[in-house]
């Protein structure tokens, strides 16, 4: 690997060459963890959408978001008819703390299984869960953990089932003290949030050490799978 190509392969941007059918000839790493957050096809699209009408390079500044993925523009270059590449800036916002989750390790489906009955008591609303079954236990401080699982819920409440989705992150990884671990995530949904608990779920969120993606109809926690 040349100097120029380590540069691209270790950019923070995600970087990918298409070919003139959308097929991918090259990516960077970033870019290997922006493909498990979108489609290869949508990526393409964009590229082909945001083009120069000639040969040649064209920056163009717009927001775009992929799960954890933020931009805020784009480069697209081709030179041919054969080949075309995409440059992604990307800001900095998934804002883990440089100190990683402590606590005990536990077990995640005991955690939700709490959490949720808690939250039924007297209540008449249907609890859904899609979880992955594989999930190993991992290393979380249990009362802060249930503390947010909790509070999720109760932004929830006014609706008659709440979906809750475990899954894992697959190509996502955050590193702590230069170890790197993947990620997995818990997705609360449904159709009405109280937006009033915005910011104290963010600020619990933190709290754990945990960085929380707040969307219209949904909330997602992201957990690195950290088993020592």
């Amino acid at each position: 690997m040349t100097f120029d190509q380590q540069w691209i392969e270790y950019d923070f941007n995600p970087f990918i060459l298409f070919s003139a059918n959308g097929k991918i000839l090259s990516l960077n790493t970033e870019a290997q963890y922006l493909l498990g957050a979108t489609e290869t096809s949508y990526l393409y699209k964009i590229a082909t959408t945001y083009a120069s009408s000639s040969f040649g390079f064209k920056t163009t500044f717009l927001d775009l978001e992929f799960g954890r993925f933020k931009f805020f523009g784009i480069t697209v270059g081709y030179e041919n008819e054969e080949q075309i590449g995409i440059r992604l800036y990307q800001l900095p916002t998934f804002n883990f703390s440089k100190q990683k989750p402590d606590g005990q390790l536990v077990n995640i489906y005991t955690l939700i299984d709490l959490c949720i009955s808690a939250n039924s008591i007297g209540s008449s609303i249907k609890y859904i869960k899609e979880l992955d079954p594989t999930l190993p236990e991992i290393r979380l401080n249990t009362d802060l953990f249930i503390k947010l699982l909790t509070k999720i819920y109760q932004s929830f409440s006014e609706n008659d089932s709440i979906t809750t989705h475990l899954f894992f992150r697959v190509g996502e990884h955050i590193k702590f003290e230069k170890e790197k671990y993947s990620l997995f995530a818990i997705e609360v949904s449904a159709p009405n949030m109280h937006r009033k608990y915005a910011t104290e779920l963010t600020s619990l969120g933190e709290e754990n050490h945990l960085f929380v993606e707040i969307k219209e109809a949904k909330v997602t926690i992201n957990i690195p799978m950290i088993k020592s």
